[in-house]
C-alpha cells in the first residue's frame, strides 16, 4: 500500500507532530463524518452533532501530542467526541431545567396574581353589600387610611361610634365572605 495514496492513522499523526499540518485535513477528512454520527447518536440534534464535532477537533489536535499509543487514534478521538456529547446533553437538560423552573415560577406568579384579584373582587363585591355606613367606615379606615380619631374628626361622630361600626362592618364582611 502507498502511504500516499492511502496514509495509516499512524503515518498522518507522526507526520502531524513532526510538524507537518498539511496532514491535518486528510484526517479529518477520515473522520469527521464518524464524530458527527456519534455525537448525533448520543445528542439526536444534528446541529448540536456538528457543534460537538467541531469542538471535538479543536480538542483532539490541541492533545495529539499527548497522545501515547498512535494506533489507538480512533478509540481516544472517539472518547472525546462522546465524553463532549454526554456534556452537550448534560448541559441542554440542564438549560431545560433552567427554563422550566423560571416558566414554572412565572405560572405560579400568574397564578397567585389571579388568585389575588379574584379575592380582591370577591371582597369589594362584599363591601358593596354592607349598609352605607359600614361602607364609608371601611373605606376610610382600610382604603384611605384613615386613623379611628381622623374618621371621629371628619364623620362628626363619636369614637366609640367609629369603632363600633368598624368592628360590626368587619364581623358582616365576614359572614359574607365565608358564604
Amino acid at each position: 500500500m502507498n502511504k500516499s495514496q492511502n496514509p495509516t492513522d499512524r503515518f498522518l499523526i507522526l507526520q502531524y507532530r513532526e510538524g507537518n499540518t498539511s496532514v491535518l485535513p486528510a484526517l479529518v477528512k477520515r473522520y469527521h463524518k464518524i464524530f458527527c454520527e456519534k455525537a448525533y447518536w448520543i445528542t439526536k440534534d444534528k446541529e448540536s452533532a456538528k457543534d460537538i464535532a467541531q469542538e471535538s477537533w479543536i480538542t483532539i489536535i490541541n492533545k495529539l501530542h499527548t497522545l501515547e499509543n498512535v494506533d489507538r487514534f480512533k478509540i481516544w478521538a472517539l472518547r472525546i467526541v462522546y465524553t463532549k456529547a454526554i456534556d452537550g446533553v448534560k448541559k441542554r437538560n440542564k438549560e431545560s431545567e433552567n427554563l422550566m423552573s423560571v416558566r414554572n415560577i412565572e405560572s405560579d406568579s400568574q397564578s397567585l396574581e389571579n388568585e389575588r384579584n379574584l379575592i380582591l373582587i370577591g371582597l369589594l363585591k362584599a363591601i358593596q353589600k354592607l349598609p352605607k355606613q359600614k361602607q364609608d367606615i371601611i373605606r376610610l379606615f382600610y382604603a384611605e387610611e384613615y386613623s379611628i380619631n381622623e374618621i371621629s374628626n371628619f364623620l362628626d361622630i363619636p369614637i366609640g361610634t367609629v369603632k363600633s361600626r368598624l368592628f360590626k362592618a368587619r364581623e358582616k364582611l365576614k359572614s359574607l365572605l365565608k358564604k
